[in-house]
């Protein structure tokens, strides 16, 4: 029979990393998921709240006011051809930093079998940043256009 150890009362073992890092990361993803989606609700409901109690003490409610809080803010509208071009530029610094990762693995793996598999992910992520590239300059292209 196995002696329980001080930290561990109830006698189920230690807890394994197996089981506590895909907890942690779930955890973490709904948090990440979830938080921001219940804080948004929580506030249109004090919105509503305050619309209501207004309503229930007879106050006049001026209707832009009552406009912005059902409606929201309103977003400005995103600078694509910038998004793009950031994109782009993300990309192929990662394509960057793949392919010098790929060429100092070798050292490392005589096989060779490191430096290979390290570029697929290169060549990937570097003709996705191309691709945003060019159709950054597109966007640029037809942004001046219409203007």
């Amino acid at each position: 029979m196995t002696q329980m150890g001080r930290n561990d009362p109830w006698g189920y073992g230690e807890l394994k990393m197996e089981v506590l890092v895909p907890i942690a990361f779930f955890a973490f993803l709904g948090a990440v998921i979830v938080g921001p989606i219940w804080l948004r609700e929580r506030t249109r409901q004090s919105a509503h709240r305050l619309v209501q109690d207004a309503l229930e003490k007879g106050q006049p409610l001026d209707p832009a006011i009552v406009k912005q809080l059902t409606d929201g803010r309103e977003r400005a509208k995103p600078d694509r051809a910038r998004n793009t071009l950031g994109s782009g530029v993300v990309l192929l610094a990662l394509a960057g930093g793949f392919a010098g990762a790929s060429f100092l693995m070798g050292g490392f793996d005589p096989s060779g079998h490191a430096e290979r598999g390290m570029l697929v992910p290169a060549i990937i992520l570097g003709a996705l940043g191309v691709a945003f590239l060019v159709l950054a300059i597109v966007d640029y292209s037809t942004k001046k256009k219409e203007e």
